[in-house]
């Protein structure tokens, strides 16, 4: 339906009081160092609630609500402010999913900004001249890796279905973010370290993220004017800019001549035209939904694979009644239904041009039911464990079949925001450029890094006897695990969330959903509990304080475990039967998130 456009207003310092202003960074005298704004990880008030894994960006999303902007405008402007602040982890470069609940109309739509294959990539694309996959690193860092960028598309997507800003209006906050700078803390320091070889192998990467050479400090200020420059250009002169303009051509000069520093080891050339970026859609997708416990839950369909594999385990779990049993059972069930519902989307799961995805059935109670009488109440089952057939045709538990392949490695980042306003409206935006550091590619002067989203296609048949979802094909869109959820109760939103993490991403919404929902824990206090992520592997990723708090109860049952320091960092909204919004993110995880609302505190 038809919006109305607004200006955005100057705020006064009151409407935001405990967040940093713009530019605040930049006032230490004498180029001291300067502590980062604070990151606050649980937010109550009235006037829209934002949450993001960053102050700034959750700054300039509140800053856009309290200027009478809404959900979808909030987080249009959060996520370029997210790729000002959290590069490594989204931006121009990269894609991602966005579910939007209209509080006008009562329903649940989607995008689909996920990056597609140039048409000159093939299905042996990621094969050696031996015929064996590449080495996962060779072929992340190289402009083989690089899809056609799918944000910006996105970004006036949802401003052109749901928004009340102008494109140029909603970048004006991360406009200034760029130009100003903001304060590096442990975490950005502690990302370009772990990029800084790679980020080395680049002139471009080189000049921007390792300033004179070296590792930011922290406590020192960041400033991108390049990303500021792109960002006016696209304020000017539309998406254009990128799909059929300048700055398309030279995303694909640097995909194909990679800007190689004098020295290092050269890369893979990519495979990305400018006609790619000129055929690039970002569709409006029907969400997948399913009832659980008298909820209705919506989610991202293929080729993300989150929304269908949230649901099916939520399928599965709710023939228990989880809120009734001990904790340690209720994690057990989780971890049984989490595998069940990996093999499937292993199995099944991808990109629906290229193939014929059993939605309906993956999502079906019969299903569920079928695949749940799978699950010992008492004792894990082997993994890997089989996928279902979803064929329509329901009974007794089946004969076990072959288990299917592992679905291929995705990257460990990607980020996740959460916006509600004052109507009702909510947004939930996973964005990601892949990897922490995508391809390590910058375009030179452009002040962002291009993805390596094509690794997320699975480079070789595991079992050449089935058919593979997953392989690279001409203009196909490798399968995600983003999972950006919206929670309705009886029509109306009771909470949104998502996280990043790669194939984590599922495990993380799930357990928060079950946390919430099943045993009532506060939101902010579920997104907080230590993880476990199972994915139809024999050991389940764990986080030190779940091993520590479950890890002999549940080894006892069959369970194994491989440590990890840290899984997901999610964020959510949720509306409170007293009509406030409870804003909330980590509190730990990726340096802490950072929570705000419009007026904190009243009700």
């Amino acid at each position: 339906m038809p919006r109305r456009r607004t200006a955005l207003t100057a705020l006064t310092a009151a409407v935001l009081a405990g967040f940093v202003p713009a530019g605040a960074a930049a006032a230490a005298p004498g180029g001291a160092a300067v502590p980062p704004p604070e990151k606050v990880p649980r937010a109550v008030g009235t006037g829209g609630a934002v949450a993001t894994v960053d102050p700034d960006a959750t700054r300039v999303g509140l800053e856009v609500l309290a200027a009478g902007g809404n959900a979808a405008d909030a987080a249009v402007a959060a996520a370029a402010a997210l790729g000002v602040t959290e590069p490594y982890s989204a931006g121009v470069g990269g894609g991602g999913f966005f579910v939007y609940h209209d509080a006008a109309t009562g329903e649940v739509t989607t995008i689909d900004g996920r990056e597609t294959a140039p048409q000159a990539m093939g299905a042996d694309a990621f094969l050696g001249e031996d015929g064996e996959p590449l080495p996962f690193e060779e072929a992340v860092t190289s402009g083989l890796s690089v899809g056609t960028p799918g944000t910006p598309l996105t970004w006036q997507r949802a401003l052109d279905e749901y928004g009340t800003l102008s494109l140029a209006e909603a970048l004006r906050g991360a406009t200034e973010l760029a130009e100003e700078g903001f304060v590096v803390d442990e975490t950005f320091r502690e990302q370009t370290a772990d990029n800084e070889e790679r980020f080395r192998r680049f002139a471009s990467s080189t000049e921007l993220f390792l300033p004179g050479g070296a590792l930011p400090e922290v406590g020192s200020v960041f400033r991108n004017p390049d990303l500021a420059g792109t960002y006016e250009l696209l304020a000017a002169k539309g998406v254009e800019a990128l799909y059929t303009g300048e700055l398309g051509g030279e995303v694909v000069r640097t995909a194909q001549e990679p800007p190689v520093a004098d020295g290092a080891a050269p890369v893979r050339a990519g495979l990305l035209e400018e006609s790619d970026l000129a055929a690039y859609e970002a569709p409006l997708r029907e969400p997948t939904r399913v009832e659980y416990r008298g909820l209705e839950v919506y989610g991202m369909a293929p080729p993300s694979s989150g929304g269908s594999t949230v649901g099916e385990a939520l399928n599965v779990l709710e023939g228990t009644d989880l809120a009734a049993l001990p904790e340690v059972d209720v994690l057990h069930t989780y971890l049984e239904a989490s595998a069940l519902a990996f093999a499937d989307r292993n199995a099944y799961v991808g990109d629906p041009a290229y193939t014929q995805v059993p939605l309906a059935e993956l999502l079906s109670d019969a299903f569920a039911a079928e695949r749940a009488c799978l699950v010992d109440p008492d004792r894990a089952a082997p993994k890997p464990v089989p996928a279902g057939v979803p064929d329509g045709e329901y009974g007794p538990c089946p004969a076990p079949a072959a288990p299917p392949g592992d679905g291929g490695a995705e990257g460990p980042s990607t980020t996740h925001l959460t916006v509600a306003d004052a109507e009702g409206n909510v947004a939930a935006y996973t964005l990601t450029i892949e990897q922490t550091g995508g391809s390590g590619i910058t375009v030179p002067d452009r002040g962002f890094l291009l993805n390596n989203e094509l690794t997320d296609f699975t480079f070789a048949p595991t079992d050449p006897t089935r058919p593979e979802p997953n392989l690279p094909a001409p203009g196909k869109r490798p399968r995600s695990s983003m999972a950006p959820t919206i929670v309705l109760q009886d029509g109306e939103p009771l909470l949104a969330l998502g996280s990043p993490g790669g194939a984590t991403i599922i495990t993380t919404v799930l357990q928060t959903l079950v946390d919430r929902l099943d045993r009532g824990t506060d939101l902010a206090d579920a997104i907080a509990a230590p993880r476990a992520s199972q994915r139809n592997a024999a050991t389940a990723d764990a986080e030190p304080a779940f091993t520590d708090a479950y890890g002999a109860e549940l080894t006892a049952r069959g369970h194994a475990f491989a440590p990890v320091d840290e899984i997901g960092a999610a964020t959510g909204v949720e509306f409170l039967p007293d009509g406030r919004l409870l804003a909330a993110a980590e509190t730990v995880r990726r340096g802490g998130g950072s929570a705000g609302v419009v007026h904190p505190g009243d009700g």
